[in-house]
C-alpha cells in the first residue's frame, strides 16, 4: 500500500443533468433526466431533485415517467458534454501527467508527480492529509468556476479503490480522504455491491451465502468464494474486501479511429457481396475495439468508385457500442444509401468517438425511430440536421436568437429561448418547416 493517500478519483456530479440545468436555467432546482426518449430508452442521467422521486440510471424511460412525470425528459446533446469533459480533464491535467478517463465525468490522478511540490520539499518528504485536502478543494472550485457552476465529489486514497470509495461517500459536491491505515475500517460498512465488479448477478450469489456488507465477504476464504465466482472473480473479490489493490493509474494515448478496408481485384457491384464485406470488416473493428476496451460512437463507411472518386457516410450514434452485430447493422444501412450500380473498387468500415464507457443501453436501444443522423463528406449540400426535433436539442430562431427544445409533434415544435446567462426565457411555437427556425 502507498505510505500516502495520493491517488484522487472526480466524479462529476449528475453530470449530464447538470449540463442541462446550466445551460437552461428554467430547469435549476427541477428534476431532470436523460437518456433515450423511445419506448425502449432508458435513464443515462438524472438529476438529484428527481432522485427522490425513486428514478435513478439504466431505469427503464416509462418507469421514471411513472415516478417521476413531472420532470423535464431530455435526450443527450453530447458535444455539450464532451466540451465541459474537455474542460474539466485539462484541470486534471495539471496536477499530474498521470490521469486516467474512465468516462466524460469520471477520472483518476495519481498525485505522485507533484509530491515534491505538495510536501514543499522533496520526493522523500510526503504532504499531510491536510495539504491533500486543501489540494481536491481547489480542484472542485477550478471546475465551478472554468465550467460554469457544474459541481464534482473528489476522493483520495492510497489505492484506485480507495479514492473511488471516498468519492461515493463525498457525493453529491464534496471531497473525502481516507487516510492510510483506515482502509478496512472504512469499507467494512459499505455493502457489498461497493466493491467494482459486485453487480446484480453476483450480488444475488453472495446474497445466498447471507453476505450483504463488505465485512460480511472478508470473513469468506479465498477459497471459498473462487468455488462461487470462479478464480478470476473470486480472487479480485477477496483482494479487493481487504482493501488491497495494485491498479496503476494508466493514461491512454487513444486513438482517433480504427478502421478496415479492401480494394478489390475488380469492382464489384453485387450488393450481397459488398454487404458480406461490411459483415467481414465490421467484425474486425468490433474485435480491436474489444482488444483496446473501447467503445464507439461513430460508424462509418468508406466506398471508391471505379473512377477512384470516393464517398465516406458516416452516422453518430446516440450511444456507444462494441458490437459487431450493430456496427454491422449501421454500416449496412449505410451502404444501403448508397447507388453501388457502377461498381465498387474500395469498401471500408470504421469506426470513431471513442469512450471506455458502453452507453449503448442507456440511451437507445435499437429505436429505430432515432437512428442518429447521416453525413455523407462528398456532398457539401447535405443537410445535418438530426432527424427528428429531439427535446433539449439546441435551436436558434432569426428573430428569437438561441433557445433548446421543449418538444415537437403534430408539425409543430415548441421552443423555450433561453441561455445559461440570460435566465429563464419565453416559450414559442412555430411549424417544423419555419425557415427561421434552425437546429443547432
Amino acid at each position: 500500500m502507498r505510505p500516502t493517500p495520493s491517488i484522487l478519483h472526480l466524479d462529476l456530479d449528475a453530470f449530464f443533468a447538470a449540463v442541462e440545468q446550466r445551460d437552461k436555467p428554467s430547469l435549476r432546482g427541477k428534476p431532470v433526466i436523460v437518456g433515450g426518449l423511445g419506448m425502449r430508452g432508458v435513464v443515462s442521467t438524472a438529476s438529484y431533485e428527481a432522485r427522490p422521486f425513486g428514478v435513478h440510471s439504466a431505469m427503464p424511460m416509462h418507469e421514471a415517467r411513472r415516478l417521476c412525470p413531472n420532470a423535464a425528459f431530455l435526450a443527450g446533446r453530447f458535444g455539450a458534454y464532451r466540451a465541459a469533459s474537455r474542460i474539466v480533464m485539462g484541470i486534471l491535467g495539471e496536477l499530474s501527467p498521470l490521469v486516467e478517463a474512465m468516462s466524460l465525468d469520471e477520472a483518476f490522478v495519481d498525485l505522485e508527480p507533484a509530491i515534491p511540490a505538495l510536501a514543499g520539499q522533496s520526493a522523500q518528504d510526503r504532504p499531510s492529509d491536510e495539504a491533500l485536502i486543501l489540494l481536491a478543494e481547489q480542484v472542485r472550485e477550478k471546475v465551478h468556476e472554468r465550467t460554469a457552476g457544474l459541481t464534482a465529489s473528489v476522493g483520495l486514497g492510497s489505492s484506485k479503490f480507495m479514492a473511488k470509495v471516498a468519492s461515493e461517500l463525498a457525493k453529491p459536491n464534496g471531497v473525502r480522504l481516507v487516510p492510510v491505515g483506515a482502509e478496512l475500517e472504512t469499507i467494512g460498512p459499505l455493502p457489498a455491491r461497493a466493491i467494482p465488479g459486485v453487480g446484480p448477478a453476483t450480488m444475488e450469489r453472495l446474497s445466498r451465502l447471507g453476505i450483504k456488507t463488505v465485512t460480511d465477504l472478508q470473513l469468506l476464504s479465498e477459497k471459498e468464494l473462487v468455488r462461487e465466482l470462479g478464480k478470476a472473480g473470486g480472487e479480485h473479490l477477496f483482494r479487493l474486501a481487504r482493501a488491497e489493490d495494485q491498479r496503476a493509474v494508466t493514461p491512454v494515448r487513444e486513438a482517433k479511429s480504427i478502421s478496415v478496408e479492401d480494394t478489390f481485384e475488380h469492382d464489384i457491384v453485387d450488393r450481397a457481396e459488398l454487404g458480406s464485406v461490411v459483415a467481414r470488416h465490421s467484425k474486425l473493428v468490433a474485435n480491436r475495439l474489444v482488444k483496446a476496451g473501447s467503445f464507439a460512437r461513430t460508424v462509418t463507411v468508406k466506398v471508391r468508385w471505379p473512377d477512384f472518386s470516393s464517398t465516406s457516410r458516416s452516422r453518430t450514434l446516440y450511444g456507444a457500442t462494441d458490437s459487431a452485430d450493430q456496427i454491422t447493422k449501421i454500416a449496412l444501412s449505410l451502404l444501403d444509401g448508397l447507388d453501388v450500380a457502377g461498381g465498387v473498387r474500395l469498401l471500408g468500415v470504421g469506426v470513431s468517438g471513442f469512450t471506455e464507457v458502453a452507453q449503448e443501453p442507456l440511451f437507445e436501444l435499437e429505436d429505430e425511430s432515432r437512428p442518429g443522423r447521416v453525413v455523407e463528406e462528398n456532398d457539401p449540400g447535405l443537410a445535418r440536421r438530426p432527424l427528428s426535433w429531439l427535446p433539449g436539442a439546441d435551436v436558434s430562431h432569426d428573430e428569437y436568437g438561441p433557445g433548446w427544445v421543449w418538444g415537437s409533434g403534430l408539425g409543430r415544435v415548441t421552443v423555450r429561448f433561453e441561455t445559461a446567462e440570460t435566465g429563464p426565457g419565453p416559450v414559442r411555437t412555430f411549424a417544423l418547416d419555419d425557415e427561421a427556425l434552425h437546429l443547432l
